[in-house]
């Protein structure tokens, strides 16, 4: 009998001894559209008191999970509820995917990212779509200097170009809704063509490491996104109008926005920004108005396995350039540079007169995907681009007003991506582009071109490929080659052809020769390869250590090549050099990041060694028919900048938070021993922001900025031949202003309106102080001072 027990015992016990519940489900949740991580995702397992969140990242680890066949419900606040099955034999991996709702009335609000990282191994900053608001009477140059590492490179108040890490313009690519920004970017005056109100976030990537955006950011990458449209039945909008003194102008902008549960969607927005003359905190700044008006409208279909989306916009702006920038001889030359006032100084006024541009800019895309079983999404976009510049000169006569410089851009792009699955811990991204770009300078304008017609022809293939080995690192690598065909006709000038050597160094591209000019046909191919690896290792819960070298290799634009003339809204002649090579750089980036709300920070240190680096800076003044003029020269050079990026936020009780950002960037020609020319000076900024959601959302802020002097730089002086007094007088360029302080204040509260409706309030002081200031990045800096105070009264109505 004792014997009979123990067996059914024994076999009672064999289910309890084959049951092993040591196992482990992990992974992420995701959007099932794009592959965003969702932060803040509920996880549980059914029957069982198993319930997990997802971190920051999206992930998700279940421990002690049994084998066996489990149903596990997945929530999230902007999501359909799911349910799943999952069949665990070990240890699993497994990705949700949810249909992501983006909640557009702001009545819930999600910690966390809403976009998904556009790379693995490179730290990214990012401004959200209520950061963005606080900027919508002014420019997406002006939002991007909020972060660290960013500062701008003006002409006056309204051209403000992004400077990362002390590089800009074609070393900077801006990403619009899906496609790069073809807007002759070259210029040190030409603002990137990009309407910040249409944007529901904007992400920087500093550096190269984004290479399916192109092999040629030396700088950094901004990519510009629209907000995301619900997969529901649904009508919503918001209109902001904002009003400022110094300018005494105004801004509206409005957005409606129609989507189905279908997935059809569509979206119109339209801005009008209107300013008078700017003031400085002692005078007027003459003819420094701006009239913008911009629209767009987005159609498309978005479903889990296929969608297309059709996008246009229209961009135009007229921007007055600061008159006392253009002079006449040599004296009033040497007297606005060396003065401490503008030689020309009005009465305010909203006419907008020479000098001045006048910039057009047509962009459409038309994308469609497919997601296929087992290989991933398949994605082919065209897009069409035309950009039309107009620079008008102060000129008399029957030419009074006709353009100086008609530029007349026009760019195609095919792109083919495909990005998928390797296996469970690995994505590959991969992807083809085909470009061609046709620029018309308009020989009617009576003045000689600053650049010749030409087509360019761009291909470029890519691949990326990322790897988690475990929960603790994740791998990236990736190459890019480009291949860029440059044609062009040319006329020099005979005396500056020799002069340059040009006709021994390149006398099969001879066309024609005239009496004074030489007519020039080149035809210039440029093999550009990129690559980047990377490494991101994560510890103790709240740190990350990001790690990433980038191959960079950027062709001259035209105007580094064949620049040869007066560029008229800069006010100064620019010679390029045929002879140029491609760009090299060689970029190391480290990071350290906590992420933690009570005390959070992230630390940037990186080297850029730049090989061939394209440099322009002043060498003389010229005497030209119409005044006298700054001769700016292009020159190749080796160059290594050197910085580091910081920022930290501390949290001051429940309601209050102290913001820091510390940014440091020493650029140096390693060919000549001596500084580059216009880098950024040593800034810190900081912020402290009061907070309470259950007072009607109320934010009150106050900000701190210092600038430091900028106290390393070349000597570009140089002496002027002054004819009325028969002396030399040398004309300083190179002597950056002093340090200044700048305070700011910062405020809005919502006010409910209904169900579906509400109202915020901002209001906005810059320049608290009205200090007297001059800053080193700005090419009028020689000829006036910056903005005085500034009050901005801000209206928003969501609806």
């Amino acid at each position: 009998m004792r014997f009979y027990v123990i067996v059914v015992l024994l076999c009672c016990s064999i289910p309890l001894f084959s049951q092993d519940c040591d196992y482990t489900l992990s992974g992420t949740v995701v959007d099932m559209h794009d592959g965003s991580l969702l932060p803040g995702a509920t996880l549980i397992v059914a029957g069982t008191e198993q319930v997990v969140q997802t971190d920051l990242e999206g992930k998700y680890t279940l421990p002690n999970v049994c084998e066996g066949t489990f149903s596990i419900q997945v929530s999230h606040p902007y999501c359909l509820t799911k349910g799943y099955t999952v069949t665990i034999a070990g240890n699993t991996t497994k990705t949700f995917r949810l249909e992501h709702h983006v909640e557009e009335l702001n009545q819930v609000i999600v910690e966390g990212k809403a976009y998904g990282n556009k790379t693995k191994t490179v730290y990214e900053s990012a401004l959200s779509e209520d950061e963005l608001e606080r900027f919508s009477s002014r420019s997406l140059g002006d939002a991007l200097n909020s972060l660290s590492g960013v500062s701008s490179l003006n002409t006056g108040n309204t051209v403000v170009k992004p400077l990362v890490n002390g590089l800009h313009s074609s070393r900077v690519v801006i990403i619009n809704n899906g496609v790069r920004m073809e807007d002759q970017e070259w210029g040190a005056e030409h603002a990137p063509n990009v309407d910040i109100n249409t944007a529901g976030n904007v992400i920087l990537i500093k550096g190269a490491g984004a290479l399916q955006y192109g092999g040629d950011a030396v700088g950094g990458t901004v990519v510009a996104e629209a907000a995301k449209v619900p997969v529901k039945d649904s009508l919503y909008g918001k209109t902001l109008a904002t009003a400022a003194s110094n300018g005494r102008g105004a801004t509206v902008t409005s957005q409606l926005t129609k989507s189905y549960q279908s997935g059809w969607y569509a979206s119109v927005q339209g801005t009008l920004k209107r300013f008078g003359d700017f003031e400085a905190p002692d005078y007027i700044l003459s003819n420094t108005g701006t009239f913008e008006r911009n629209a767009s409208l987005r159609i498309g279909l978005n479903r889990f396995n296929y969608g297309l989306e059709g996008y246009y916009s229209i961009f135009k702006n007229e921007i007055g350039i600061l008159r006392a920038s253009h002079l006449g001889g040599a004296q009033d030359q040497v007297r606005a540079i060396n003065g401490q006032r503008p030689l020309i100084i009005r009465d305010f006024t909203y006419t907008i007169a020479a000098p001045k541009q006048d910039v057009t800019h047509h962009l459409a895309r038309l994308k469609v995907f497919k997601r296929f079983e087992g290989l991933g999404r398949l994605s082919l976009q065209y897009d069409f681009q035309r950009n039309n510049r107009l620079e008008f000169d102060i000129r008399r006569g029957d030419d009074a007003d006709k353009a100086s410089l008609d530029l007349d851009l026009e760019t195609h792009t095919l792109m083919l991506d495909l990005d998928g699955g390797l296996f469970d811990d690995g994505n590959f991204k991969v992807g083809l582009l085909g470009r061609y770009q046709n620029n018309f300078a308009d020989p009617d304008t009576g003045v000689r071109r600053l650049i010749p017609d030409y087509d360019k022809y761009d291909l470029g293939v890519y691949g990326i490929v990322d790897y988690r080995p475990n929960d603790q690192w994740l791998l990236e690598a990736g190459g890019r080659f480009d291949y860029n065909r440059l044609e062009a006709f040319k006329y020099y000038r005979t005396s500056f052809w020799e002069s340059r050597g040009y006709d021994t160094l390149f006398p099969e591209i001879v066309v024609e020769r005239l009496n004074n000019q030489v007519l020039t046909r080149p035809r210039l191919s440029f093999y550009n390869p990129s690559a980047t690896v990377g490494a991101t290792y994560s510890f103790a819960q709240a740190y990350k250590v990001f790690f990433n070298y980038a191959l960079t290799s950027r062709a001259p634009n035209p105007s580094e090549l064949f620049s040869e003339g007066l560029h008229h809204s800069a006010s100064r002649i620019e010679w390029g050099d045929l002879r140029f090579d491609p760009e090299v750089g060689h970029r190391l980036a480290l990071t350290l990041q906590r992420e933690n709300k009570g005390f959070g920070f992230s630390i940037n240190p990186y080297i850029n060694t730049i090989g061939g680096f394209m440099v322009i800076e002043p060498t003389e003044v010229q005497q030209t028919v119409r005044g006298n003029f700054q001769l700016w020269e292009y020159r190749q050079t080796d160059a290594q900048l050197i910085g580091v990026d910081i920022d930290a936020s501390v949290a001051l009780g429940s309601d209050f938070r102290f913001n820091h950002q510390f940014s440091m960037v020493k650029g140096y020609d390693r060919t000549r021993d001596e500084p580059l020319i216009n880098m950024p000076p040593v800034s810190t900024k900081n912020e402290l922001v009061y907070e309470n959601r259950k007072l009607n959302n109320l934010r009150l802020a106050v900000q701190s900025e210092y600038v430091f002097r900028q106290n390393e730089f070349p000597d570009t002086n140089f002496e002027v031949f002054i004819a009325e007094t028969q002396t030399t007088e040398i004309v300083d360029v190179s002597t950056p202003p002093d340090a200044y302080h700048l305070l700011g204040l910062n405020s809005n509260i919502d006010v409910g309106l209904g169900a579906h409706s509400k109202l915020t309030f901002g209001v906005t002081v810059s320049n608290l102080l009205n200090t007297k200031y001059r800053n080193y990045l700005n090419r009028l800096r020689y000829y006036a001072d910056d903005l005085g105070r500034n009050f901005l009264i801000t209206i928003k109505m969501n609806y």
